[in-house]
């Protein structure tokens, strides 16, 4: 069973839900926007780029033992399997940090893959959680009703050694989710719908609280979409009200290792919100980002004639089985375009093993695809994939900035599983339904 909200004292004003895990972590019966407070983590994830570096800050604190090795969590997976050597000496450090803290939560190959597809598989997170993370999609677990933000590797040097953080109370939009999708609106549909109505800054330093009916129409793979590319909105964390759904996915995963009980926070009936915006779901159509911002969508209505060189199809944003199921679904009995290429992203272990037991492996490497071991490489054009002078790629991934999957001059377009895959057997974008029908 779930725990529940509990303070020792009634709050004087009412509060979202983030500022309700806030207070709770902090030892307050209330906090308020604005307020600056200093509160205890339950996870402290760091990766292969960025773990280091909070290493090196740990040592010049004058370190030797970090706080707590049990909320530490470790994952090399932008640069696996090693880039180079460079790669591979980051990785060593990483790996020999984790054995001299005793951190047991460390996931290399073999067991890895992309942070935040592997932290809720492993039941490494729950509801109610205060998570932490030098990475910017960290906002992912906020899908289950946990807050969780990115924060810089100094931050992260100094929870490891303090079990602390600190924080500035942010302030919240609501978005109220009414109606239900339709066949080939996804949660990446959704995100880059609100995305591009509210900017890249439109929720900077806030709280992004989904709520509604709508909620429930969701998966929980929708939910991890959404809360992962809050980011992309400036915000500081975005979150679902825990529901029967996420309990469910809680309970699933609950016994792959000893963790807390999830504790269910509920947003106030009379919690202040900066403003409250109504999204109907029904009204929705399958999205595109055109470069060179997440913000610059249009509906696959209006896209026009772009040809497309490469489709990536997996990553932190649309890594998971949901994602794979619709993508080996729309490619079984086709092939890809002439002239196109297709990687295929699996999120973990996990995620690739389930394709090869479903048979999805089969269907994308007769339909012409690559699969990929689960890395982020392909994603900020580090390693695999990497586009030419020209080329164009469209992707299920988070951000299409310049130069974000190789050459200043490539382009990458950002989908659902769905608009990618009909993209990439077609050759150029393309609507769903064209290819699959109604």
């Amino acid at each position: 069973m779930a725990g529940k909200d509990k303070r020792t004292k009634e709050a004087k004003i009412p509060m979202t839900m983030t500022q309700k895990i806030l207070a709770a972590h902090s030892g307050l019966n209330e906090v308020h926007p604005g307020q600056f407070i200093a509160a205890d983590v339950d996870v402290i994830l760091a990766n292969d780029i960025t773990g280091p570096q909070a290493i090196v800050e740990f040592y010049k604190m004058e370190k030797t033992k970090v706080a707590d090795a049990s909320k530490i969590v470790l994952v090399p997976d932008h640069t696996v399997p090693n880039r180079d050597v460079d790669a591979a000496t980051l990785i060593r450090e990483l790996n020999g940090f984790a054995k001299k803290q005793k951190i047991t939560n460390y996931f290399e190959l073999g067991e890895t893959g992309i942070e935040h597809v592997i932290l809720p598989e492993k039941g490494l997170v729950t509801a109610g959680d205060m998570v932490i993370g030098a990475d910017s999609h960290t906002s992912t677990y906020g899908a289950l009703g946990a807050f969780s933000t990115g924060v810089g590797v100094t931050d992260i040097a100094s929870a490891m050694a303090t079990g602390k953080a600190w924080f500035k109370v942010p302030p919240a939009i609501r978005f109220d989710l009414i109606g239900k999708p339709a066949r080939w609106v996804s949660g990446k549909d959704i995100i880059l719908h609100i995305i591009g109505m509210i900017g890249i800054d439109g929720a900077n330093y806030r709280s992004m609280e989904f709520a509604g009916e709508g909620v429930a129409q969701l998966t929980m793979d929708d939910r991890f979409a959404i809360s992962n590319m809050a980011a992309e909105a400036g915000a500081k964390n975005g979150i679902f009200p825990v529901d029967e759904r996420t309990l469910a996915y809680i309970s699933s995963h609950k016994n792959k290792i000893k963790r807390r009980r999830p504790t269910v926070f509920k947003a106030d009936k009379e919690a202040i919100y900066e403003r409250t915006i109504e999204i109907n779901l029904s009204n929705l159509r399958p999205m595109v980002a055109f470069p060179y911002s997440p913000n610059n969508t249009r509906t696959i209505d209006s896209v026009g004639n772009v040809k497309i060189d490469q489709a990536v199809i997996g990553g932190c944003t649309n890594g998971r089985i949901d994602d794979m199921a619709v993508a080996a679904k729309m490619m079984k009995g086709h092939y890809i375009a002439p002239g196109s290429r297709c990687i295929i992203l699996p999120g973990s272990q996990q995620v690739y093993l389930d394709c090869v037991r479903l048979g999805y492996a089969e269907i994308f490497l007769k339909a012409g695809c690559i699969i990929s071991p689960p890395t982020c490489g392909p994603c900020y054009g580090s390693q695999m994939g990497a586009l030419a002078a020209g080329e164009r790629a469209v992707s299920t991934t988070s951000r299409n900035y310049v130069g974000r999957m190789g050459h200043p001059d490539s382009q990458v377009y950002l989908t659902s599983p769905a608009v990618a895959t009909a993209s990439v057997i077609a050759g150029k974008l393309i609507d769903p339904e064209k290819l699959m029908g109604k």
